[in-house]
């Protein structure tokens, strides 16, 4: 992990909730053979972006009560927060234009 951050259930709070800027959650597994293909996007945005929002990375995994308490069904799930507040949701691996867009719907 380069220009994304790992969060856990026990940082969530912390780094997504009390972002003083939007934050795009990647709700993602191991195991996930599409969280594999979304992750370099994700790298690449958040070095592009990073002074706008900030990109964050949970293993639903090894964090099951944030994925749970936000209804996570499948992975990739990427959310978008403002505000404490999740704005938008996408499931699935999707092109960095639908990336790009679901991050200006918080901007």
């Amino acid at each position: 992990m380069g220009a994304t951050k790992a969060v856990t259930d026990a940082s969530f709070v912390s780094d997504v909730l009390q972002s003083d800027k939007p934050v795009l959650v990647d709700f993602w597994a191991e195991w996930c053979g599409p969280c594999r293909k979304v992750s370099p996007l994700l790298e690449e945005i958040a070095g592009e972006m990073k002074d706008q929002v900030t990109i964050v990375k949970l293993n639903i995994d090894e964090n099951p009560e944030t994925a749970r308490a936000y209804r996570v069904m499948s992975v990739p799930t990427l959310t978008i927060f403002k505000n404490g507040q999740p704005v938008q949701s996408i499931a699935g691996a999707k092109p960095k234009g639908e990336l790009l867009k679901l991050i200006e719907s918080a901007l």
